[in-house]
């Protein structure tokens, strides 16, 4: 009698498709980690967004497994819709349109598997939007419970206990991006950090806005500016990077939690 090998990992990729039938059930979640490869000002690494969304993902599927819910961890999604960063070089970004088409297909690919839940973790801001498009498209085709998040809870530098004060618009390469790289991948963070480049007039606004304000507008981050900084990567330190890390796998580990017991109605 053959013998279905299950590695001791919780990775989907590291599954053969037998071992991956054997394991899942509809009570499976499929954990898929979207980040992007775009221009982090010249000191943060391309893959920022898909190193946070992956390194926070892995971390939570880990910590749920050992908790009893049944989370798979899915291959990072890297090449995503990062337009507003089309202009600098390095920059890997699909139309929107591309990648809707791509994740409906993965979302096809795991609805023929025993698994009937698909989470994305997500680590870019331009992702944002065409998830809840794909949310809805996905449980309307396939019957999945489809659920997306983002790999943390996003918090401007507020200008307390010697953070700086990115007025709210801290959104891009600024004090808490560099920060949680410096925890994640010290190595890949360059020796000197950019100047504050933080949008002021726009802070002083009541509507329009970044970071929860009501009004959006069409923008590219080099209308900011030739850095690409959008907030102030000064004063950004690995242990602030380690708080917002932890902070991100406690919070997609509650989020995790509640999805496993959700119901309609």
């Amino acid at each position: 009698m053959s013998t279905v090998f299950r590695p001791n990992s919780r990775a989907w990729a590291d599954l053969s498709g037998p071992s991956l039938i054997a394991a899942t059930s509809e009570r499976s979640i499929a954990v898929v980690p979207i980040g992007a490869i775009e221009h982090h000002g010249p000191h943060l690494p391309l893959r920022t967004d898909a190193l946070v969304a992956e390194s926070v993902a892995a971390a939570a599927v880990e910590r749920v497994a050992a908790d009893g819910i049944d989370a798979w961890l899915l291959p990072t999604i890297s090449y995503a819709k990062s337009d507003e960063h089309y202009w600098a070089p390095g920059t890997l970004w699909m139309e929107g349109t591309t990648l809707l088409e791509q994740l409906i297909e993965i979302g096809r690919s795991i609805a023929m598997t025993p698994v009937k839940t698909v989470v994305f973790v997500n680590g870019h801001g331009g992702n944002v939007m065409l998830l809840g498009w794909v949310n809805r498209e996905l449980h309307r085709r396939f019957g999945l419970r489809s659920f997306s998040m983002p790999s943390g809870i996003a918090a401007a530098g507020d200008g307390i206990d010697g953070r700086p004060d990115e007025l709210g618009q801290g959104i891009h390469a600024g004090f808490g991006e560099t920060s949680i790289v410096m925890h994640l991948a010290p190595h890949l963070v360059a020796p000197e950090l950019p100047p504050r480049n933080v949008p002021e007039k726009i802070a002083g606004l009541q509507y329009i806005g970044f970071n929860k304000k009501p009004v959006m507008f069409g923008w590219t981050s080099d209308d900011f500016g030739p850095s690409g900084v959008i907030g102030d990567p000064t004063g950004a330190n690995a242990e602030h990077g380690e708080r917002l890390f932890t902070a991100g796998v406690n919070f997609v580990s509650e989020a995790l939690a509640e999805i496993d017991g959700f119901v309609f109605g």
